[in-house]
């Protein structure tokens, strides 16, 4: 069984789903850990492979049966969580499992992982570019826009947390550096 973690988190927004792909592509004996969440899908997303879409019953369910290696409600009514399943799924395939999670799931993983994981907080260069750069994926209402700024400044104070920063203000040198980072971790 492998037995490290790739962790990479930050606000929403700030392109961790980028760079988590980019390393993924570059390093293959990364394998994505797909969260469990309780959202409704959306159009550009599959189930099984962005995230396991369950209601919000089953999600409490499998809480209470100690399913989750971690989860939180995001949002009321709103859970999103990490699987032990998925991990066994990715350690029976012999890869370094890497997950794309907020900031407190990241925080929560770090503790699980310990030394065993390498936990890297994805910062965007402002919180004027990261809510640009939201307003631009036209998926957010104005208010669930104004919600995710708001946590994501509160999520901002948590970087000096994570083992390493990476600031996110040109993708081509962010995802260079993420690689290195994380290639130095795994070898």
């Amino acid at each position: 069984m492998v037995d490290k973690a790739v962790i990479i988190s930050a606000p929403s927004g700030a392109g961790k789903t980028t760079l988590v792909k980019n390393l993924t592509a570059a390093l293959h004996q990364l394998e994505f850990s797909v969260s469990a969440c309780s959202r409704q899908k959306r159009d550009n997303e599959t189930e099984g492979k962005d995230y396991y879409f369950i209601t919000p019953a089953v999600f409490r369910g499998k809480i209470d049966r100690g399913e989750f290696v971690e989860w939180q409600e995001v949002y009321p009514g709103f859970y999103y969580g990490t699987l032990k399943s998925e991990l066994e799924r990715i350690w029976n395939l012999g890869k370094i499992p890497i997950f794309d999670v907020d900031v407190i799931g990241g925080l929560n993983l770090k503790k699980y992982f310990g030394e065993k994981s390498l936990a890297v907080f994805i910062k965007p260069p402002s919180i004027e570019v990261l809510e640009s750069r939201l307003r631009n994926r036209g998926t957010e209402s104005e208010e669930s826009l104004q919600k995710r700024i708001g946590k994501a400044a509160m999520e901002l104070k948590f970087a000096d947390d994570f083992d390493c920063i990476v600031v996110n203000d040109k993708l081509d040198k962010s995802s260079q550096d993420t690689i290195r980072l994380v290639n130095e971790f795994i070898s």
